[in-house]
């Protein structure tokens, strides 16, 4: 087992209307020597924004706005844009967030040069009516059986307009591989992995042909215990010298509802649709008081990741009101992993 240490809440809710209900799931990236949290705030009524605070280091917050940066403007995320993660590929930052309009839940795309003015994008991943996947899975040999069964509680909305299949966790890997874009994202139970080399090639054509491949392009799916109900991106991919070190979360069924701990799972660095290496146990799983109650117990969210040195900071969401993070050694986590090699 890897020791980690957990540092302890970070941030909390206040009383200001965006955040009072809570402070969750940030994204994190370093640049020009500060730490930048945008992290995932909720009003009344669970209609979330994205907050924002400036560290100065892992821990100490030199700076919190009041108001929130990133807000519901249209109609694809009125009721919230959720889970934010980002990375900085060449000069632009890549923040990804789930919009959700009370029904659908999928995953969009903000830009930024200066980490201050965002332009949207849109909805990147492909809005697929829950019918016509449906379809799809019932098809010999194109989808496996198990996605309808864990997606079809969608239907119920079916009499409140378009119902497309949730996909959530959306997170770009930090940089182009052979010349290509990649990211993560999941539809239950499992992580799916795209790679693209324009945005603007996401058309309705290339997701036709990409769910008449479904299953060449999932990368993971739950295999240990404390993740046999489904899992699901975490932090953006870390480049190693061993491959993308990958921290996710995994979720298990108990009597006591669903437990979400971290975990952690190593992909090749040139093709990293490929697994090379998984951790059999959970790197953290809820244990603290602020992590096991809450809005929703029992969590530990993890979606943003630093290192300095040989120090990993993992951040993430507790029992999704908080914002805590765990450090440990990045150099024995990947020797640990090196001993599971699949």
């Amino acid at each position: 087992m890897i020791p980690v240490k957990k540092e302890g809440i970070l941030l909390r809710k206040t009383a200001l209307s965006f955040e009072s209900e809570g402070v969750l799931n940030p994204a994190v990236i370093k640049d020009n020597g500060k730490i930048h949290l945008f992290y995932r705030a909720v009003a009344k009524n669970n209609l979330s924004s994205i907050g924002y605070c400036m560290l100065s280091d892992y821990k100490t917050i030199e700076t919190r706005l009041s108001s929130p940066v990133i807000i519901p403007e249209s109609e694809y995320e009125k009721q919230g844009v959720e889970d934010p993660r980002i990375v900085k590929i060449d000069h632009l930052f890549y923040l990804t967030y789930t919009s959700y309009d009370g029904i659908n839940a999928v995953g969009a795309l903000a830009t930024s040069s200066d980490l201050k003015s965002w332009e949207k994008r849109g909805i990147i991943v492909p809005k697929i009516p829950y019918e016509k996947f449906k379809v799809l899975s019932e098809a010999e040999g194109l989808i496996p059986e198990k996605y309808k069964r864990y997606n079809e509680f969608q239907v119920s909305h079916t009499d409140s307009g378009p119902v497309f299949l949730w996909n959530k966790n959306l997170i770009f890997f930090p940089r182009k591989i052979n010349g290509k874009f990649y990211f993560l994202y999941r539809i239950k139970p499992d992580i799916q992995i795209v790679s693209v080399e324009n945005i603007e090639d996401l058309n309705a054509e290339f997701w036709d042909d990409y769910f008449f491949h479904f299953k060449n392009h999932i990368v993971l799916s739950p295999k240990y215990d404390h993740e046999s109900s489904y899992i699901g991106g975490g932090c953006p991919p870390i480049e190693t010298e061993y491959g993308w070190l990958m921290i996710y979360h995994g979720v298990h069924d108990t009597v006591n509802g669903y437990i979400y701990s971290a975990c952690v799972a190593l992909l090749d660095i040139k093709n990293p649709g490929k697994e090379i290496s998984r951790l059999p146990y959970p790197l953290f799983k809820p244990e603290e008081e602020w992590e096991l109650k809450g809005e929703v117990n029992n969590v530990c969210f993890p979606t943003g990741a630093i290192v300095e040195n040989d120090k990993l900071y993992i951040y993430y969401g507790a029992a999704d009101e908080r914002i805590a993070v765990a450090s440990l050694s990045i150099s024995k986590l990947l020797k640990e992993l090196m001993i599971y090699s699949v």
